[in-house]
């Protein structure tokens, strides 16, 4: 039996309460814990309507196969991108209030028209007829359970996909032209090379995770809309970051995006 929306609505005050206040919570109360990635995304779905926050776009968590591993899941979960949580580059984070304390650098879309949900699938050239820029960015992911690894698809997914803060980059000319899979991505941390990864790390290709992604959200009923921002995945290892870090995720001739961890 589905999840009622008493549940749903008890679960949603709990996740996002934590999340304001940073709160960490060893699991969602039985009564009202997700079983399943639909009754999650159930929860997920009713705090974007209810947080009285605007929905500025997508992230999609687990696209790689490594990182599927790492949270328990068999397939990659997406989760909203709130506007109060989303950043300028240079922009400076908490550090102590995060659980998770990684940066992920990524590829980010701006969708320039609607992706509305349909029956048949989008093929990856639809996706990405329908895209506007493509942009460079940080991730900083985290997640209110205390064992985040441990929580299982449905409260991943109740707990937006462990979205957080979000740094958006510059708009990045000529990408269509790019081989995103083969492009170099480097992190620095504190001046010094940390991380090095590329495109492939995400699904092989950061636009095969937003095709996944629009036709997920296509299958859910939501689709993807002109204006939303879709960051897609890590291209490295998520990299350990601590108070007074100062990191910088290096595209090569794409650009680079920097964060500063308070």
């Amino acid at each position: 039996m589905a999840m009622s929306k008493a549940a749903i609505d008890k679960a949603v005050g709990i996740l996002w309460r934590a999340r304001l206040e940073c709160q960490r919570l060893q699991s969602l109360p039985e009564d009202c814990r997700p079983a399943t990635l639909d009754e999650g995304y159930a929860v997920q779905d009713a705090m974007a309507t209810s947080c009285g926050q605007a929905v500025a776009g997508w992230k999609i968590a687990a696209t790689s196969e490594a990182g599927q591993r790492h949270i328990g899941v068999s397939e990659p979960i997406g989760g909203r991108l709130f506007a109060d949580f989303i950043l300028k580059d240079g922009a400076m984070i908490p550090a102590l209030s995060l659980l998770m304390r990684v940066m992920e650098a990524e590829f980010a879309f701006r969708m320039g028209r609607n992706l509305d949900p349909r029956a048949s699938a989008y093929s990856q050239t639809e996706v990405c007829d329908a895209i506007a820029d493509m942009h460079v960015a940080i991730e900083v992911p985290d997640g209110r359970f205390e064992k985040f690894d441990e929580a299982g698809p449905g409260q991943i997914a109740a707990d937006d996909a462990y979205a957080s803060w979000f740094v958006l980059g510059a708009k990045v000319a000529g990408w269509r032209d790019v081989d995103l899979p083969r492009h170099p991505v480097r992190v620095l941390k504190n001046g010094k090379l940390a991380a090095e990864g590329s495109g492939a790390a995400v699904l092989g290709d950061p636009r095969i995770a937003l095709t996944w992604l629009a036709n997920d959200r296509a299958r859910r009923g939501i689709g993807l809309k002109a204006g939303d921002v879709i960051t897609t995945g890590t291209c490295i290892k998520p990299l350990d970051v601590a108070p007074g870090d100062k990191i910088i995720a290096d595209f090569g001739a794409l650009g680079r995006v920097s964060l500063n961890l308070a």
